[in-house]
C-alpha cells in the first residue's frame, strides 16, 4: 500500500509557483516571454533560479547523516559544541515525552533547543509523548506532531520537516500521516533487516534507490555493545550512492544507560569522520542529493 505515498519535495512548490506566474502573466500582452512584460521577466528569472535549486548534487562517498534522539542534555552541553567545532551538521529529534518535562538535569530546555537551531543544527520531530506510533490512531499521532510544531514556532524554530520514529516502531498509518503532513524524510532504526540489539547494533545503509524517504534506515545505533569497529563498518558503507545514517541518544544517556555513549567514545567517532574526509550533514540536507518526491515503488517496512 505504500507505493502510492509521496513525500512533499520541492517539485510541488515549484509547480504551484510556475502556475501562479502563468496565471498572472496571462493578462500581459503580447506574452509572458515578451521582455516588455514585467511579470514575464520575473517569471523567467524565477524559473531559472528554481531550476538551479532543484538540480541534485551527486552523492559523494563518505556522506554521513548524524541524528540524536530524545533531547538529552548532552545535545546542548557537549555534542553541539563538538560538532560545531568540526563543522558537522546534525539533526536533533525532540520529544516532550520520557522525562523531558520533569528533569532539566537530564534533558534540554526549549531555550537550549533554540540555541541549537541558532548554531545551524536541524530540529526534528520526535512526537509529544514518545509513544510507539504503530499503537496510535492517525488522529493521536497527528496531534502529537502538531504539538511539537507549535512548540518550535513558539521559540522561533522552523516547523520540522523530518521525523524520527520513537523506539523505531512504525506501521502503515504512521507513514500515511507523515506523508499527508508533508514530511520530507523520516528516520527509523535497524529492523527488520538486522536483528534488534537493545544496547547498540549495526543496520542497513541507506540506498535512496531502494528505500522510501519516510522509512530511512539507521546504519548504526551506538550503545554499550557497539564499538569502534562497528563505527568504521558503518562509515565504510557510505559509497557508490549509498548514505550512512547514524542514530545516537545521549552522550551520555543519563536516564537510559542501554543506549549510552561516553563523551570519549563519541569523540573518537567524530575524529574518524573528520580524518576520513566525510561529508557530515543533517537529515534535511539529504534534499541536496535525494528528491523526496520520487518515492513511488520504493521499499517500506514496518516494525515490529
Amino acid at each position: 500500500m505504500g507505493r502510492g505515498l509521496l513525500g512533499v519535495g520541492s517539485r510541488r512548490s515549484t509547480e504551484v509557483l510556475l502556475e501562479r506566474n502563468r496565471h498572472e502573466c496571462s493578462t500581459c500582452l503580447p506574452s509572458p516571454q515578451d521582455k516588455t512584460c514585467k511579470l514575464g521577466v520575473e517569471m523567467e528569472k524565477e524559473n531559472q533560479e528554481l531550476s538551479e535549486t532543484e538540480a541534485l548534487q551527486p552523492i559523494p562517498d563518505g556522506l554521513v547523516v548524524l541524528t540524536f534522539d530524545d533531547g538529552n542534555k548532552s545535545d546542548y552541553n557537549y555534542v553541539g559544541p563538538l560538532l560545531k567545532r568540526y563543522g558537522f551538521g546534525a539533526t536533533f529529534f525532540i520529544t516532550e515525552g520520557l522525562n523531558f518535562l520533569n528533569s532539566k538535569v537530564h534533558y534540554v530546555t526549549w531555550d537550549e533547543i533554540r540555541q541549537l537551531h541558532d548554531e545551524g543544527f536541524e530540529i526534528g520531530n520526535h512526537t509529544r509523548h514518545h509513544k510507539h506510533t504503530n499503537t496510535q490512531s492517525k488522529e493521536e499521532l497527528l496531534a502529537d506532531l502538531i504539538h511539537i510544531d507549535e512548540r518550535c514556532e513558539e521559540y522561533g524554530i522552523p516547523v520540522p520537516e523530518t521525523f524520527g520514529y520513537p523506539a523505531d516502531c512504525r506501521g502503515p498509518e504512521a507513514i500515511e500521516v507523515l506523508s499527508e503532513k508533508g514530511y520530507r524524510f523520516a528516520r527509523r532504526g535497524i529492523g527488520p533487516e538486522f536483528p534488534f540489539h537493545p544496547e547498540g547494533g549495526r543496520g542497513p545503509v541507506y540506498d535512496p534507490d531502494v528505500y522510501h524517504p519516510l522509512v530511512i534506515p539507521s546504519t548504526g545505533v551506538p550503545g554499550p555493545n557497539y564499538g569502534f569497529a562497528d563505527w568504521v563498518w558503518a562509515v565504510e558503507q557510505a559509497k557508490d550512492g549509498k548514505i550512512a545514517v547514524l542514530t545516537f541518544h545521549g552522550v551520555p544517556a543519563l536516564e537510559h544507560p542501554w543506549v549510552d555513549v561516553s563523551p570519549e567514545q563519541f569523540k573518537t567517532y567524530m575524529d574518524y569522520l573528520r580524518d576520513s574526509g566525510c561529508t557530515v550533514v543533517a537529515l534535511r540536507d539529504l534534499a541536496k542529493y535525494v528528491d523526496p518526491s520520487e518515492s513511488a515503488g520504493k521499499s517500506i517496512t514496518y516494525w515490529p
